[in-house]
């Protein structure tokens, strides 16, 4: 993802660890492989993490984040003193709930046809490295495993004002409410799709549509297999899933079918979902066919409505599917 504009600058906390000081860059960071590397490692953490998705609030009482960043668009102000505006009102805002200092990268990048700017507070270990002498030396890296305070705005459908696309991001573990809170405010933003919710009604829409098409195993593991792959290729990518695009993976003879399902059982979903991997890493289709009898179900079913006793080696379906319920009655 190419860079157009990058820059670094340091939050530091004051010793009672109730401040945040801003040590700004003089001047935007220039190009480089080093910073290339750096920002596409930061998207690529960001990618993989839980993250909360919605829209810059208009009007009366909104936050002046989203003016400063109209401002830069428009040329009337450079790269590093819409990062400066915007790191510093990040310190008044982590003043009041969390005053964690880091390093706060900024990059203005363009893939495609599509503009972003990603913002992330990333922090420093020590570490040991070997100099040009073969001698150990201390050595600081960035860790980004650690990342938990970022955001991404997606400024070409920000710009092009689609009526419902979400296009800030921000992260939003379980364990980083602070953080979460603190961004959120300072993007002056509403939620509005709900990641995880969104991520299991596609997941139970899809196997209702494998289930009420009754594919064998080895089509349903088939479709399986395309749509995790594409979701995770999304996640790697930062994209958000296209119903469209994935119900023509999903059945290639009949790309509409999937999309079709979801909008004639009113699913309530939109056109586009972002991904999320926490989600995704639940879903996974057992199968099993011999003897006569083939079973099919979604693992996230299992420890909950189907039990495996291993001991046993016997399978516990506690919620018999309705169709297969009026059949046994009427044997």
């Amino acid at each position: 993802m190419p860079l157009l504009q990058s820059i670094v600058h340091r939050l530091e906390p004051s010793a009672e660890g109730d401040r945040l000081k801003l040590h700004a860059a003089p001047q935007a960071h220039p190009s480089s492989a080093v910073m290339d590397d750096l920002m596409a490692a930061v998207n690529d953490a960001y990618n993989t993490k839980p993250k909360g998705w919605g829209r810059f609030v208009e009007g009366e009482g909104a936050s002046p984040f989203s003016g400063w960043l109209a401002a830069y668009l428009a040329g009337d102000q450079d790269f590093s003193q819409l990062s400066r505006e915007i790191g510093e009102r990040l310190c008044r805002v982590l003043e009041e709930r969390l005053a964690v200092g880091g390093y706060l990268v900024f990059g203005h990048a363009r893939q495609g046809e599509t503009d972003t700017l990603t913002l992330a507070l990333v922090h420093q270990r020590h570490g040991i490295g070997i100099d040009d002498s073969h001698t150990a030396v201390p050595a600081a890296q960035l860790n980004l495993g650690q990342l938990t305070l970022a955001a991404r705005i997606n400024l070409t459908q920000w710009q092009n004002a689609a009526p419902e696309a979400q296009y800030v991001s921000f992260l939003k573990d379980r364990g980083g409410k602070k953080l979460a809170e603190a961004m959120a405010e300072l993007l002056g933003m509403e939620e509005g799709i709900d990641a995880p919710s969104e991520t299991r009604t596609l997941l139970k829409a899809f196997s209702d549509y494998v289930e009420q098409e009754d594919f064998d195993d080895a089509a349903s593991r088939e479709k399986t297999d395309a749509l995790v792959g594409y979701a995770d290729e999304q996640l790697r990518r930062g994209e958000p899933i296209t119903l469209e695009e994935l119900s023509g993976l999903v059945d290639e003879q009949k790309p509409k079918a999937f999309f079709d399902h979801i909008r004639n059982a009113d699913y309530g979903l939109a056109e586009e979902i972002p991904p999320d991997k926490r989600t995704l890493n639940q879903f996974r289709r057992f199968t099993g066919r011999a003897g006569g009898v083939s079973i099919s179900f979604d693992s996230h079913l299992l420890g909950s409505s189907i039990e495996y006793d291993e001991a046993q080696d016997r399978l516990i379906i506690k919620k018999v599917p309705t169709q297969l319920r009026d059949q046994l009655k009427r044997r």
